[in-house]
């Protein structure tokens, strides 16, 4: 179904068909980094460096291509922090701070009730299957890529080629929202219409530009 809805700048209609979001600081608040802040701050350690160096350890030991356990990501950051803590009451702060925001999952469900396609495209772990367990958003949308399952990131540009053909849309016509500028950009580059997600009435302002009469 070919839905028409005016482009960012105003001007004439286009066609969307689909609707891509991230999770982690789209869908839901960005529990990996506020929880990493937490635990900083118990352990009197500076947030961002702490967040920096779990960054690293999650993508370059490959726990978020799901090339590692996460017994092993854990063991691979106290070895780097001294963190000393079980890996049950380290996951707890990151888990428990990625709560799902109503508004976004509102906006998820009018844009599938009007019959556009609906997907997640997530840099994450095992730790959104439990998210998903957890609070059972995965039925509400048709297609959930997640790169611990892919063995790919969303730093890899085709990652964008393959959602757009899982749906069976045109990059043209897929709408892209995520929290990192570097994903979009790449998004992009591959041809898809993107919202650079930054806060909640920036994006409902976009928001109302690609799908008029579905912001909530």
């Amino acid at each position: 179904m070919m839905h028409k809805v005016l482009d960012m700048a105003g001007g004439p209609c286009r066609a969307l068909d689909a609707v891509i979001f991230d999770f982690g600081g789209v869908l839901a608040e960005e529990g990996f980094f506020e929880g990493f802040r937490a635990i900083a701050a118990r352990h009197g350690m500076d947030p961002g460096g702490l967040a920096e160096t779990a960054v690293d350890v999650v993508r370059r030991g490959g726990y978020v291509e799901g090339r590692v356990s996460e017994a092993e990501f854990w063991e691979e950051l106290r070895a780097r922090t001294g963190i000393a803590e079980p890996d049950a009451a380290l996951r707890r702060e990151l888990l428990s701070r990625f709560v799902p925001r109503d508004f976004m999952f509102t906006r998820v469900d009018k844009l599938r009730g009007a019959g556009y396609k609906v997907a997640i495209l997530s840099d994450q772990t095992n730790w959104l299957e439990e998210l998903d367990a957890a609070h059972g958003f995965y039925r509400r949308f048709d297609l959930v890529l997640n790169s611990y399952r892919l063995g790919k990131t969303k730093k890899d540009p085709t990652l964008f080629d393959d959602v757009v053909a899982a749906l069976g849309v045109e990059p043209g016509r897929a709408l892209f929202i995520d929290d990192f500028e570097g994903h979009i950009r790449r998004a992009r580059e591959r041809g898809l219409l993107a919202i650079h997600y930054t806060g909640r009435q920036d994006f409902e302002r976009q928001f109302r530009k690609f799908c008029p009469g579905l912001e909530g």
